[in-house]
């Protein structure tokens, strides 16, 4: 079937009082709609998405809620990094010649991550890399967060067993978890203004990062997945630290300029893993 992409854009003026002005601003709501078109001609509703920007006067960027990182396995919801889609999405699709959860496969090489990331996401990462077997670069389009952290934490690992490069590429927005991906590239770029946003995680129990004690075990899952990320520990304080620096509600952000002072872009010295390397996600998701 063929798949088309509609992109729908409303943008609406709040109505307030001048004296309300402040707490209201432009909303702006965009839906994308998915099609195929079947065997006789007919074209096929096959999924349907709509994102809410808010935006107070004078503001830059929108912080509506959006599904973030959290320090368990339970969604975590705050108005935090999140903005209005980008053209880039929309083509993104328009050019992907298969899907697989949020992966969309560019070509023989290449292949975009489009969406949050979820319990799922390494078996869809496995799957698509068991059709595609030469994906050598994963471009981070539109990567709001993750559902489920430690599922994302193994997707990282995955990234980096497989000597899979990151990009993000002009117009890319990278946030929250989504950073981890980036970090995980064997070689990593990011256009100078694509843009990334960082800020503290929230556990299950409404406590954030800058609660616990520096030397508490719960901060030890991300220094040590930076320094298996290559970092050395001296950066991987001072980067886990910077992302903390904003509380969980809110955001910090970035351009790929900005990241590129706390993640220098290399290319580390390590080996491709076999093709069929990660079958088995059991003890990675313990």
């Amino acid at each position: 079937m063929q798949r088309l992409v509609a992109l729908f854009c409303l943008l609406l003026a709040a109505l307030a009082m001048p004296t309300a002005a402040s707490a209201q601003g432009v909303i702006t709501t965009t839906t994308i709609e998915e099609y195929e078109i079947d065997e006789s001609g007919r074209e096929v509703l096959v999924s349907s998405r709509t994102i809410t920007e808010r935006r107070a006067p004078g503001a830059t960027m929108a912080l509506p809620p959006q599904p973030l990182r959290a320090s368990n396995d339970t969604p975590a919801y705050a108005p935090s990094a999140a903005r209005f889609v980008s053209p880039l999405v929309a083509t993104t699709e328009s050019e992907a010649i298969a899907a697989y959860g949020p992966f969309r496969v560019l070509d023989d090489g290449r292949a975009a991550l489009v969406d949050i990331t979820d319990s799922h996401t390494p078996t869809h990462f496995e799957a698509m890399l068991a059709a595609h077997p030469g994906i050598a670069s994963l471009q981070l389009v539109e990567v709001p967060g993750t559902y489920d952290d430690r599922a994302n934490l193994a997707l990282g690992r995955m990234i980096r067993a497989r000597g899979i490069a990151t990009h993000v590429p002009e117009g890319g927005s990278v946030r929250s978890g989504g950073v981890e991906l980036y970090l995980a590239g064997a070689s990593r770029s990011a256009h100078p203004e694509a843009q990334f946003a960082v800020h503290a995680w929230m556990d299950q129990d409404g406590l954030e990062a800058n609660d616990y004690a520096a030397d508490s075990p719960e901060h030890r899952r991300y220094l040590d997945y930076y320094a298996e990320m290559g970092m050395e520990p001296g950066e991987a304080r001072d980067f886990y630290w910077m992302t903390n620096s904003v509380g969980f509600g809110d955001a910090l952000w970035l351009t790929g300029a900005d990241m590129a002072q706390w993640v220098p872009e290399e290319e580390p010295e390590i080996e491709r893993a076999p093709v069929l390397a990660y079958l088995d996600l059991g003890g990675l998701l313990q």
